[in-house]
């Protein structure tokens, strides 16, 4: 009797244990695939949101780009009212479409690893549950980037050659990339993805890097957890704002790269197509052609783009949280 007695509580409690040890485990996985799942949901929204806002300054941007003409801000406006005179209101969204295929995924993409990256480097760096210090930071937004922009890159010249293009040379999406794969081969839907890689690594590092510490600046001083959404718009505003200004020669090198087969050129370098910019147009008209229009497109775009997200993210929480309740 005295052997049963002991064997009982060593049976009661296995049996006690294990149930919590089977079901803690999937409850962990299922609550990771919700945040991976929302983090998915809150980037594509924030892109779309950003790009569609933005697109006909965006569409001008590169015509500018890829082309000799000089810039400045009354001929933009002159681009804008001839596209509209002649093609329609529209028109100045054409390659908008791309750009939604595009950048829905990208932004997903992006935004997701972002908050990966930063998991994996907290976990890292022993600050897991706390704010990352500003190496880590930076890292992780660069991380995001290069993630985003290698899954997507076929995208982003498609979209790049259908805002440059009449409509009647491609008619849609599809039709790029039959047209591009017959008459260039499928080689060039990589054209000018090296500056693009090395161009995203300060762009996203920077702008998240710079969104990031302005919310922790803003919750130290200020004692607020989280910042208002006028506040989270200028944070995303001076984020674009540094990142693209950092990143912006590359964006021109990538612009013609991508569209050199339409455009009459033929760039098979980094360095060679700086060169030529640069011997036609000189560095800053070259290399920085655009750049004030960007200082107007970019921050509005990044702004809308973080705060669309963050409050996303927030606004599926408290979904989730009110059904838990309900429950």
């Amino acid at each position: 009797m005295g052997n049963g007695v002991r064997a009982g509580p060593v049976d009661f409690n296995r049996q006690d244990v294990e149930p919590v040890a089977s079901t803690h485990l999937p409850a962990e996985d299922n609550q990771e695939k919700k945040k991976v799942l929302n983090s998915l949901m809150s980037g594509a929204l924030a892109g779309a949101v950003a790009k569609t806002a933005v697109a006909p300054l965006d569409r001008t941007k590169i015509m500018f780009q890829v082309s000799s003409k000089r810039f400045s801000a009354k001929e933009a406006y002159r681009l804008i009212y001839r596209t509209y005179l002649n093609e329609g209101f529209w028109s100045l969204w054409r390659g908008n479409s791309a750009t939604m295929v595009r950048v829905i995924p990208y932004a997903a993409i992006q935004f997701c690893a972002h908050e990966e990256y930063k998991q994996l480097l907290g976990s890292y760096y022993g600050f897991q549950g706390k704010a990352l210090t500003p190496f880590p930071r930076f890292i992780a937004g660069s991380l995001a980037g290069t993630t985003a922009a290698m899954l997507t890159y076929p995208l982003d010249m498609v979209r790049a050659r259908m805002a440059v293009t009449p409509k009647e040379m491609y008619s849609n999406i599809v039709h790029v990339f039959i047209r591009i794969s017959r008459e260039e081969g499928l080689k060039t839907l990589y054209r000018g993805f090296t500056p693009t890689i090395i161009g995203v690594i300060p762009y996203a590092g920077l702008s998240f890097f710079t969104y990031e510490t302005l919310k922790k600046l803003h919750a130290d001083h200020s004692g607020k957890s989280q910042p208002s959404p006028p506040e989270r718009l200028l944070f995303g505003a001076c984020a674009g704002l540094i990142g693209q200004s950092a990143s912006y020669p590359l964006d021109v090198v990538r612009r013609r790269m991508q569209t050199a087969g339409v455009m009459g050129h033929t760039y098979s370098s980094i360095l060679l197509t700086m060169q030529e910019i640069i011997r036609e147009e000189g560095l800053i008209r070259g290399l920085y052609k655009g750049l004030s229009m960007n200082w107007v497109k970019g921050p509005i775009a990044v702004g809308i783009s973080f705060t669309t997200f963050d409050l996303t993210q927030i606004l599926l929480r408290k979904l989730q949280h009110s059904s838990k309740v309900e429950r």
